[in-house]
């Protein structure tokens, strides 16, 4: 694996943990905390530019059927870490955050997640090959 797709990788590394961090604990406490603006925001500056490198670092190009997986679960998560943040300004730290974005962020977090599996089992398919 070349140098730019190991960056790529252990930065979407970084990504996974940072948003696991910020979905959890708004899942746990419905709550748009600092510690939730905080993860999500580092996870999507994250995830962007893990997403960056693999296109960069891949021979197959920017349009794989991953990398539109890719694409479409980075798009999720920014437009849920934008929510929070229009939430958290609007109704405050200690407002419940609503159903609808409480349940948008737990299905595009699980969307992330479905692209983040698909390209691990990528990966170890071609080098089991």
């Amino acid at each position: 694996m070349n140098t730019v797709l190991m960056a790529g990788t252990t930065i979407v590394n970084l990504a996974l943990i940072s948003y696991a961090i910020a979905i959890v604990t708004e899942q746990r406490k419905k709550l748009v905390s600092n510690k939730v603006l905080i993860f999500i925001t580092l996870g999507v500056i994250l995830d962007i530019t893990a997403t960056a490198l693999m296109v960069i670092g891949s021979s197959k190009g920017a349009f794989t059927a991953h990398g539109l997986i890719g694409y479409s679960s980075l798009s999720l998560m920014l437009i849920d870490a934008v929510l929070l943040w229009i939430f958290r300004k609007k109704y405050g730290a200690l407002t419940y955050v609503g159903k609808k974005l409480h349940i948008y962020s737990r299905i595009a977090f699980i969307w992330w997640i479905v692209a983040y599996i698909t390209g691990a089992v990528l990966v170890a398919l071609r080098h089991s090959a």
